[in-house]
C-alpha cells in the first residue's frame, strides 16, 4: 500500500466494480468501513459514471454530506434531497459532431443520452433495465439532440454490437477526442463535455472546501477512473481493475467482491 503525503481528509471512490460487489450491493463490511471512516473525520465522496437517477438505492450509505459526483463528472447531485447541485453538460453542436464522427468511424454504432432525471436512446441501443422507466424518447440521435423536445445532455453513451470495447475507445479517441471527453467503464463508450471528467469535478468540489489533492485517497477500476486516480495524492486500483488501471496505479486494494476498499479504509483509519 502507498502512504499519503499528507494526512487524508477525503476518500473518493468509484462505485460499480470498485466499492460495490458484482451484484451491485454494498456489503455489511463495506457499510461498516464507510461509517468508521466518517467517524474518524474522513469525508466520503462517491464519484461514479452512474447518472443521478441510479443513486437512490445508495441513499443510506451516501455519506453525511449526501452528495455524489455522477455521470463521470457531468453532474453533482444531492442524493437525499434529489436535487442537481451543479452540472457540466455538452453543447448541442459538440454532441452532434461526436455522433457524426463516430457513425463514420464505427458503422453500426448506436447512441443513448443521459439527463439528470431521464434517458433517451436510438432504437438499436439496448437500454438497461434501470433505464426502462426513465426513457423519454426512442429516436435517431440527431432528432434527440436537435428536435423540438431536445434537452440538455450530461453524457452520451455509445454501443457497438461486435467491436472490442478497448478498440472502440481507441478509434473513437482518434476521430473525436478533440470534440469531447471519451472514456469507458462498461463495454460502452461514455462521452462528456470537453474538460469534464471525474477528476475535474472532484478537484473543483475539493477546492471549494479547501481540500488539496494530496489529502485525497481515491479508488477505481476502469479507464474512466484514470484521471481521478492520477490526480489524487493516494490512489488504489482494486484487484479486478482493467489492466490499464493496474499499470497506471501504484496502490492495490483487494477484489471488489472481497471488500477490497473496506479493507484499505479499515487500515487507513487504524493509522490515523
Amino acid at each position: 500500500m502507498t502512504s499519503p503525503r499528507r494526512a487524508p481528509r477525503l476518500v473518493a471512490t468509484d462505485l460499480d466494480g470498485t466499492l460495490l460487489r458484482s451484484d451491485g450491493t454494498v456489503s455489511a463490511r463495506t457499510r461498516a468501513a464507510l461509517t468508521l471512516a466518517e467517524d474518524a473525520g474522513l469525508c466520503i465522496v462517491f464519484v461514479t459514471g452512474r447518472p443521478p437517477r441510479w443513486m437512490e438505492s445508495l441513499t443510506e450509505v451516501i455519506g453525511r454530506h449526501g452528495v455524489a459526483i455522477c455521470s463521470n463528472g457531468g453532474a453533482v447531485y444531492d442524493v437525499r434531497r434529489k436535487e442537481l447541485v451543479e452540472s457540466f453538460p455538452l453543447r448541442v453542436a459538440d454532441s452532434l459532431a461526436v455522433v457524426q464522427a463516430l457513425r463514420a468511424e464505427l458503422p453500426g454504432v448506436s447512441f443513448a443520452f443521459e439527463y439528470p432525471d431521464g434517458f433517451s436512446h436510438e432504437a438499436a441501443y439496448n437500454a438497461q433495465m434501470y433505464d426502462a422507466g426513465a426513457v423519454e424518447q426512442v429516436a435517431p440521435a440527431e432528432r434527440i439532440l436537435s428536435g423540438p423536445d431536445a434537452r440538455t445532455v450530461f453524457k452520451i453513451l455509445a454501443k457497438h454490437p461486435t467491436l472490442d470495447p478497448d478498440e472502440m475507445l481507441r478509434r473513437a479517441l482518434a476521430v473525436a477526442g478533440d470534440l469531447a471527453e471519451i472514456t469507458r467503464s462498461s463495454p460502452m463508450l461514455e462521452i462528456s463535455a470537453t474538460g469534464v471528467s471525474k477528476a475535474s469535478t472532484l478537484a473543483r468540489w475539493c477546492a471549494e472546501r479547501g481540500v488539496a489533492a494530496e489529502e485525497v485517497v481515491a479508488f477505481g477500476d476502469m479507464p474512466n477512473d484514470l484521471r481521478m486516480l492520477a490526480w489524487a495524492g493516494t490512489a488504489y486500483a482494486v484487484a479486478n481493475a482493467h489492466p490499464e488501471v493496474l499499470a497506471a496505479t501504484e496502490g492495490r486494494a483487494g477484489d471488489h467482491d472481497d471488500d477490497g476498499v473496506a479493507a484499505v479504509l479499515e487500515s487507513l483509519v487504524a493509522s490515523l
